[in-house]
């Protein structure tokens, strides 16, 4: 059975010193004395001067920066997300969660920093307010042509292989809550 990202986090935390050779506590301490203050910077000084896996090196710098999943509440997240200049967009989101969550029990919703990450067995979408007046949807439909709605997910996010950008509630459509359930399925 699929664990969620906090117990896969757990686990990962538990292992760190027999796999890495240091703990928790030691990886924090090499990252506060590298005085590196973006999250990318970090990960890739402990991959290169340490020789950390992406995963491991990540953990270590969502723990240093305090953004990781377990270091916040969801609601606290989203409501973080839908602040300020973005709040015309939390209706847009609401809408698509609960069309999401009537494809089955097993929609399970992992909210980030910045976006919440849409699973089943594995993630399968993904919601982002990137801008003040717009949301991008991530979808992973490998295997799916692009069209000039459903665009290749470029730089947008690698964990996902499309994107659609909404502007408006309008679209939120039957379209992309058939895309949306598409990944779903493929998801299992």
């Amino acid at each position: 059975m699929a664990k969620s990202p906090e117990e896969i986090e757990a686990a990962m935390v538990a292992n760190l010193k027999e796999i890495t050779g240091k703990s928790l506590d030691q990886w924090l301490k090499i990252a506060n004395t590298s005085k590196l203050a973006k999250h990318g910077e970090l990960v890739s000084m402990l991959k290169a001067d340490h020789g950390l896996t992406h995963g491991y090196a990540n953990l270590v710098a969502h723990r240093h920066f305090k953004s990781g999943a377990s270091d916040s509440a969801p609601d606290d997240l989203i409501a973080a997300q839908y602040a300020g200049s973005k709040a015309g967009l939390k209706p847009i989101y609401d809408s698509l969660v609960a069309a999401i969550q009537t494809f089955g029990s097993d929609v399970e919703l992992a909210p980030k920093k910045a976006y919440v990450s849409i699973r089943r067995a594995k993630q399968f979408a993904i919601i982002q307010p990137s801008t003040a007046t717009r949301m991008d949807v991530g979808i992973n439909l490998k295997g799916v042509k692009e069209t000039a709605r459903l665009e290749a997910s470029g730089s947008f996010n690698a964990m996902v292989s499309h994107r659609v950008r909404l502007a408006e509630p309008a679209d939120a459509d039957k379209q992309l809550i058939g895309w949306l359930r598409q990944a779903y399925d493929a998801a299992n």
